[in-house]
């Protein structure tokens, strides 16, 4: 595993460029998110998401959710429809995930057996320069094996996944705190799918 310390308000371009690279070849690598560490694959590749779930020990029926650098690239991987734009616009970047019918290409594996696929743009300078230097959507689970704590420094990671990795993205300290809100539009109007950080009035409230 290499690990790259990288400044977390401004990203340092030849460290994020190294990881993004490191991604096309079908790596595995962890990076800060404004939530916890997260793990990021190519989602579009069989063979890195495999690597991805047995670094984690995830269930192959759990789905992965992806972050995205931007709404445009967010609709590169998912049917983004008008009241999930709202949304988007009224809550990224930010801790808001919502889930959409995913784009071809996706990984069946990433998707748990399902259509849909859950996506955000984080506020974390580093999250969506990661995203924004690989050219797409990347994973966004959190950087621990199933079942232990999540990470919030890039330290707990190594101790946690250390002979998986690749690349680790040392940004500092995150947060922590409560998860995204995740959130779908259904033919009945918003659903809540988890509780988080973005109050559920707000989300309700954006849509009026």
């Amino acid at each position: 595993m290499l690990t790259l310390p990288t400044p977390a308000d401004v990203p340092d371009e030849a460290v994020i460029a190294q990881a993004a690279d490191a991604l096309k070849r079908g790596g595995l690598v962890a990076y800060p998110t404004d939530t916890l560490y997260g793990l990021a694959v190519d989602p579009r590749r069989d063979d890195a998401v495999a690597r991805l779930y047995a670094a984690k020990g995830r269930d192959a029926s759990a789905a992965v959710p992806l972050i995205a650098a931007s709404i445009e690239q967010a609709e590169e991987a998912a049917l983004v429809g008008g009241a999930e734009l709202v949304l988007a616009r009224a809550f990224w970047p930010g801790p808001l995930t919502i889930v959409m019918p995913a784009r071809d290409g996706i990984a069946a594996t990433i998707l748990g057996g399902g259509t849909t696929v859950a996506l955000r743009v984080p506020s974390h300078p580093v999250a969506r320069a990661l995203a924004g230097a690989f050219g797409f959507c990347i994973t966004a689970t959190s950087a621990n094996r199933s079942g232990q704590p999540p990470a919030e420094t890039a330290l707990a990671v190594a101790r946690s996944l250390e002979p998986a990795i690749d690349i680790l993205l040392d940004g500092g300290s995150v947060p922590g705190g409560r998860p995204s809100t995740i959130v779908e539009m259904t033919a009945a109007g918003p659903r809540l799918l988890r509780a988080g950080a973005v109050a559920w009035e707000r989300v309700l409230e954006s849509l009026k």
